[in-house]
């Protein structure tokens, strides 16, 4: 996993209640974490870091965000050392991302249950890196052992 790091909110339809998932990916394309709430606010974003950096074992060094006037406050507290970017189109490849997991959910009409965001994204983001094979955990394993590397990897996002 990389150490830079970017994090977005979007706004889905899970059980029939719009919530907002927020998402980090590095820049590599690889999902950091999902985090689902009803709010947008400093609580939620607060969990998502301490989730993700749990989660991930990294600490990043730099974390590009949207204006959101959360963010700045949250990253003080738990990344001081880490550097905040902002810029216009900086945040376009997890705009992207979001593109995709929407598309996605279109055709579902949503996700039907709460527990869904998080298995059903790693999911279907495990189907697209094994599809592109652009994660370094796979680039050096033979093809006939990558389905086991990657059973393994969705095995532990789930």
């Amino acid at each position: 996993m990389g150490d830079r790091w970017q994090v977005d909110e979007t706004y889905v339809k899970v059980a029939g209640r719009w919530r907002y998932v927020y998402r980090a990916i590095d820049q590599f394309g690889q999902v950091i974490d999902i985090f689902v709430s009803p709010r947008r606010d400093m609580g939620p974003a607060r969990r998502f870091f301490e989730q993700a950096i749990c989660t991930s074992r990294v600490t990043p060094s730099e974390v590009v965000t949207d204006l959101a006037p959360t963010y700045p406050v949250v990253l003080a507290e738990l990344l001081p050392a880490a550097w905040h970017r902002t810029e216009r189109y900086a945040n376009n490849r997890v705009e992207a991302d979001h593109g995709r997991l929407k598309a996605r959910l279109r055709p579902m009409r949503g996700l039907k249950r709460t527990a869904a965001p998080g298995s059903s994204s790693a999911g279907m983001l495990w189907s697209r890196t094994f599809a592109e094979d652009t994660t370094s955990s796979r680039s050096g394993v033979p093809m006939t052992c990558r389905v086991v590397v990657t059973f393994d990897e969705l095995a532990l996002a789930i």
